[in-house]
């Protein structure tokens, strides 16, 4: 099954890795997403937790704006995709 387009990254704190993630679709704790950005695949990694404006939720929905912890660094613009 293709992977599902989910958001974009909007902004990204590197002192404490956190990336803005702007929800076209929903998200849910433990789930896996991919960070892409140009076509090309950045890095995978499970969603361990989501905040909504400093508040810990267990999901998110179309037209929230999250705040994802990330393994790695990522650029604004980047896509977001759920693993299906």
């Amino acid at each position: 099954m293709a992977d599902l387009k989910i958001g974009k990254v909007t902004h990204y704190y590197d002192k404490i890795g956190v990336a803005i993630v702007e929800l076209d679709g929903t998200l849910t704790v433990g789930e896996k997403v991919k960070f892409s950005r140009g076509g090309e695949d950045l890095f995978e990694q499970a969603v361990d937790s989501i905040q909504i404006e400093h508040e810990k939720k267990d999901s998110a929905g179309k037209g929230d704006v999250v705040g994802l912890k990330v393994e790695s660094e990522v650029k604004e613009g980047a896509e977001v995709y759920k693993i299906e």
